[in-house]
């Protein structure tokens, strides 16, 4: 081999290994979905013990999607990423991303969980059918820090969709839901 050829080989060979990595946890038959779910039934756990009012929420709820883990950076410019399961009477029926970019002044990471209830069952369609739906005014936010605990107050029962928003870790000022964009999935 020629120098030229060797260098050339070399780097399209780096410039493959992104894209091979890219596609390794994205095929048919692998256990992506299973961690995901191990996580949503590990996030729910925290959720339900921490503060057990939500168990009447999720009673309530038409369905439930679980974000176990939603990572948010930014510094001037942000965004943030996570995957989640959407839980229908208990079990597992979809799954999806969540994604947000964001500008303006920030700085820091942060890292949290959040569900989505969906208290009516046209709230649930409209999220389930709804090519990219973004959390936007039609969510009751309710943040749960150490300490605090969560009301279930009438008018949060009768908003469409409650989102519950627990476990940060990161130094970031905020967490929200606001321009969160979801799409599904396949593991």
């Amino acid at each position: 081999m020629t120098q030229f050829t060797r260098r050339a080989f070399t780097l399209s060979a780096l410039a493959a290994v992104p894209a091979l990595s890219a596609c390794s946890g994205n095929g048919y038959n692998n256990n992506g979905g299973a961690k995901i779910d191990a996580r949503v039934d590990a996030t729910l756990a925290q959720m339900y013990s921490q503060f057990p009012q939500t168990r009447d929420l999720a009673q309530k709820s038409a369905g439930m999607l679980v974000m176990p883990l939603l990572t948010e950076a930014g510094l001037g410019i942000g965004g943030g990423y996570g995957r989640g399961a959407l839980r229908v009477g208990g079990a597992t029926v979809e799954y999806y991303s969540a994604t947000r970019a964001n500008i303006g002044i920030q700085i820091g990471a942060q890292q949290y969980a959040h569900v989505l209830f969906f208290m009516t069952e046209a709230a649930l369609q409209d999220f389930r059918y709804n090519d990219g739906w973004a959390a936007g005014a039609d969510a009751d936010i309710v943040f749960a820090n150490q300490g605090e605990t969560i009301r279930a107050e009438t008018t949060t029962s009768l908003a469409p969709v409650v989102a519950v928003i627990f476990a940060h870790a990161g130094l970031r000022v905020g967490a929200t839901i606001e321009g969160m964009k979801y799409s599904r999935i396949i593991p």
